[in-house]
Order: C-alpha cells, then sequence, then structure tokens
C-alpha cells in the first residue's frame, strides 16, 4: 500500500535506520519514533516522544495518528495469535524487521 501511495522504495528499506537517515524528515522521523514506542511490549511512551508531536500535530491530528498505529498493531497481534498467515498480496515485497527495545531506552 505504501509503494501506492507513493512512499519510495529506499524509504521502505530505510525504516530501520530511519533515527539517522536524511530521507526522512523530522516530522517522519517524530511519528516513526511515535509508533515504535507504541509498538513495544509493554507500551510506554515517554514524554520525550510524545511532546515532539505538537510540533507538527494539533491535538485531533494525534488522536487519529495514534488510532490508526494502534489499530494496526491490534491487527497484527490478532493476526500472530491466530496464525493468520500471508495471503500472497505482497509477493516480492520485504518487511523491515522490528527494531529492539534498546532503541527506546536510548532516547
Amino acid at each position: 500500500m505504501s509503494r501506492e501511495l507513493g512512499v519510495a522504495e529506499n524509504k521502505l528499506q530505510g525504516l530501520n535506520n530511519y533515527e539517522s537517515s536524511s530521507l526522512f524528515s523530522p516530522e517522519e522521523q517524530t511519528v516513526l519514533r511515535y509508533a515504535d514506542a507504541m509498538t513495544f511490549t509493554p507500551t510506554e511512551v515517554p514524554d520525550g516522544i510524545f511532546q515532539p508531536l505538537y510540533e507538527f500535530f494539533d491535538e485531533a491530528q494525534i488522536v487519529e495518528l495514534t488510532s490508526a498505529i494502534a489499530w494496526e498493531n491490534y491487527r497484527a497481534r490478532f493476526d500472530h495469535a491466530l496464525g493468520v498467515e500471508s495471503q500472497g498480496f505482497s509477493d516480492g515485497a520485504f518487511c523491515p524487521l522490528p527494531v529492539t527495545n534498546n532503541k527506546l531506552n536510548d532516547n
């Protein structure tokens, strides 16, 4: 879906290094940091990750962003728990490995 929306292949491939990559804007890096924090278990989003969102978004937008991230986490965990496998829609694509929880602790 990201490709269909115009996300460049090099950005998709560079997701694991978004914090140090010049491919990602400060806004994108802020959102990705937030998504990482929301995805870790247990979910703990430090103020140092949450507050920078206000530089780019208003409260309604942050609620919408949070909802979208939470929904994707829900779907991933739901599918994993039930053993739902790929349906082949992304054959030939790749899925970047998740970052480790240590990355969050470095902030």
